[in-house]
């Protein structure tokens, strides 16, 4: 089951441990919702999301406080009464010396976080989006040119990490060479480099290279959205490849359609050039401009000129 542990959610998110529960270290998170439980506050239970992140705003702990003792006491009781995951208070609020003894009680971790409620909310549900998320492993490449994330998939030997190496020279960064691990998001692909691996790069007659050590940090980048796939393969003279780029090509990953070019590489041909100029081209197009269209427009008008004099 996919998830992660309370205790490394805490350390990511810079979250202080007020109170740990017996079992805090093996606490599981695999909901990627949280709650804000102010109709709980009120009294009313039902439907209580219970094993989602229970985070407590300065709203709830306004209205908290504006109770008696003993209804407060009565209404937080009846949260920490549910196994809850937690109860994460934000904005470093102060929290009340009856409700950590009821969570002692109960047996239940409380936290707490300097961060803003929105923006609290905003960075977990990134972390537990990511960590949720449906992921699959590919042999490719993957570098960032121009702020795009491009894939390079191909053959065994086709030249991908060669590739990889000339764009870098060329000032681009390295995301992942050989295996790339992508994710699914609600914004798209997301793909970085096994940690063990991370701003490696291979080639084969020099061997291992550390990326980062060579070229510098800014030569390398943990993890990239992908925007565009690249298909390098060996020229086939008996195949007829696109010399116009009039319509598009796509392939699919984890059921999203990204768009995909297929360069042929064969002696003497520069292809981290030619992968520099598909990546610009891809981005003129995501601007609504088309090269190939354009032209395409122009003879056409030059015909109807042409018939009509």
């Amino acid at each position: 089951m996919k998830g992660i542990k309370l205790s490394d959610l805490c350390k990511e998110l810079d979250l202080e441990i007020i109170k740990k529960s017996s079992d805090f270290d093996e606490v599981f998170i695999t909901n990627a919702q949280v709650n804000r439980p102010g109709i709980q506050l009120a009294g009313f239970y039902e439907q209580f999301p219970f094993k989602r992140l229970q985070i407590i705003g300065k709203t709830e702990n306004v209205y908290l406080n504006s109770m008696d003792n003993s209804m407060r006491y009565e209404r937080v009781r009846g949260i920490l009464s549910y196994k809850i995951p937690c109860l994460i208070f934000s904005h470093n609020q102060e929290i009340n010396e009856e409700i950590i003894d009821l969570a002692d009680y109960y047996d239940r971790t409380l936290l707490r976080s300097a961060r803003s409620t929105t923006r609290l909310i905003s960075k977990i549900d990134d972390k537990l989006e990511y960590v949720l998320s449906e992921e699959i492993s590919m042999h490719a490449g993957l570098m960032e040119i121009y702020g795009v994330g491009v894939l390079i998939i191909g053959k065994s030997s086709v030249g991908k990490s060669e590739t990889a190496l000339d764009l870098i020279i060329r000032g681009h960064r390295l995301v992942a060479d050989d295996v790339v691990e992508v994710r699914k998001l609600e914004r798209g692909l997301m793909g970085q480099a096994p940690k063990n691996i991370r701003h490696f790069l291979e080639i084969r007659g020099i061997g291992i290279l550390d990326i980062q050590r060579l070229y510098g940090v800014g030569s390398v980048k943990s993890q990239t959205e992908i925007d565009m796939v690249i298909a390098l393969e060996q020229w086939d003279d008996d195949k007829e490849y696109d010399r116009l780029g009039i319509d598009d090509e796509y392939t699919e990953i984890l059921g999203v359609k990204v768009n995909q070019i297929t360069v042929p590489v064969k002696p003497g041909r520069n292809v981290a050039m030619i992968v520099e100029v598909a990546v610009r081209n891809f981005r003129q197009r995501s601007f609504g401009y088309n090269a190939a269209l354009e032209l395409n427009k122009r003879l056409i008008a030059d015909m109807q000129n042409e018939s009509q004099s």
